[in-house]
């Protein structure tokens, strides 16, 4: 008799493990984006979805890491001395969930994916990432990357509509927890701008500047929904105002931004040279070449019309200059819209991005379907995580599988 019942309760356990795994939200899941937008058509929506499923494999094989036994990473590829930093980590979050179903252990993945992140604190929250830990694992950096933390919580997000939030993580409580962590430390309720990361005190030269690409007007809106924290809207708002100045003053033709803004209380502009990372910290480079993505997701996601105004100067531009020739593409970009010097080289995190928001207007389909063709035909061994990271992400979206929480 307790041998039956032993039996009886392993196989319960065993069954609601296997249903705690199963995703709600399978990939694909063939997202209807707002009224207007657009898919690559020069496929089939069953080949832009193996295109992504298969790329995801490749991808998964070479990034995710084991750390110890109930964690992960996503590899930095010892660049540096860094094993990884928190803005791969929330692209392997946002990932791992999205693809689920597909991924028949997406959640296993996810959840060690989760752990290596708690298990490396910020200075001064425990619900922040620490941002770079080295090849033993050690942090290398106690402070935050702001990006890095805002995907990792919206990844949180994700995971409760995919796979509920009453198993071992509760994934909703942590989304709050974090996304609150993240609206006391890492957001400047002054301008309402985003601060770079949150070792930025308010004495600080730098707590009026901040990196574009750190501006995620989608996942703002969730965090809002989520926490019903209006002060989210504020942040979408100012940013929005923002970045049409920015366009307005020092980009009126091209319509880019540049890696970091600084003055933002006072007038807002491009950052000097070498203000944070390189003589390219005012120009569109290797930051600031995520914008396309970040705020046309917000159009497709929600119809917000300041979203489209900025990408449509954007997609004019890049169309133009380019002669809609993905060939032409380059590496990074003065605010002018020429090409930075030595530049002529393919990066997957510069393509990438041009076609999410070449997504918002029926006008870009050839130009969409020569951008996803581009860049599909890169191979993964020629890269590294973050434009092959970048790029997977950009795919998901562009294939109609980038579901709103």
């Amino acid at each position: 008799m307790k041998l039956k019942l032993f039996i009886l309760f392993a196989t319960i356990v065993c069954a609601d493990s296997v249903f705690a795994q199963q995703a709600l939200k399978p990939f694909p899941q063939h997202v209807k984006y707002a009224p207007g937008t657009i898919k690559p058509d020069n496929l089939s929506q069953a080949q832009l979805d193996k295109t992504v499923s298969d790329f995801y494999s490749q991808w998964k094989k070479r990034f995710i890491k084991s750390a110890k036994k109930d964690e992960s990473y996503v590899w930095f590829e010892n660049v540096g001395k860094k094993q990884c930093v928190s803005e791969g980590q929330g692209y392997g979050m946002i990932i791992t969930a999205l693809m689920a179903g597909y991924d028949a252990s997406a959640k296993i993945t996810y959840d060690k994916l989760y752990n290596y992140y708690r298990s490396h604190p910020d200075s001064r929250s425990r619900y922040l990432m620490a941002w770079a830990q080295d090849a033993t694992g050690k942090d290398i950096d106690k402070t935050s990357a702001t990006d890095g933390d805002m995907d990792i919580a919206y990844s949180l997000l994700l995971a409760d509509k995919q796979w509920g939030s009453k198993g071992t993580i509760d994934y909703l409580k942590a989304a709050k927890e974090m996304i609150a962590a993240v609206m006391a430390y890492e957001i400047n309720h002054q301008t309402w701008s985003v601060l770079i990361s949150d070792g930025i005190e308010p004495e600080s030269r730098d707590y009026f500047d901040m990196r574009s690409s750190d501006f995620m007007p989608a996942h703002f809106k969730a965090f809002e929904c989520a926490t019903s924290d209006n002060r989210w809207a504020k942040v979408v708002d100012s940013n929005y105002k923002l970045f049409t100045t920015v366009q307005d003053n020092y980009s009126s033709d091209a319509g880019l931004l540049p890696d970091f803004i600084v003055h933002i209380n006072k007038k807002p502009r491009p950052a000097p040279p070498n203000f944070l990372e390189s003589p390219y910290d005012g120009y569109y480079n290797y930051n600031a070449c995520r914008d396309p993505w970040r705020i046309a997701t917000d159009y497709l996601l929600t119809g917000d019309k300041r979203s489209k105004a900025i990408t449509a100067k954007i997609n004019s531009w890049i169309r133009e200059t380019t002669n809609n020739n993905t060939y032409n593409l380059s590496a990074g970009y003065t605010l002018a819209g020429n090409d930075i010097k030595r530049r002529y080289f393919e990066a997957l995190s510069f393509i990438a991005p041009f076609g999410v928001s070449a997504m918002v207007d029926k006008n870009n389909q050839t130009w969409l379907n020569n951008v996803w063709t581009y860049l599909v035909a890169f191979k993964l061994k020629d890269y590294d995580y973050y434009d092959n990271s970048i790029k997977l992400l950009d795919m998901i979206i562009m294939s109609g599988n980038y579901w709103k929480v």
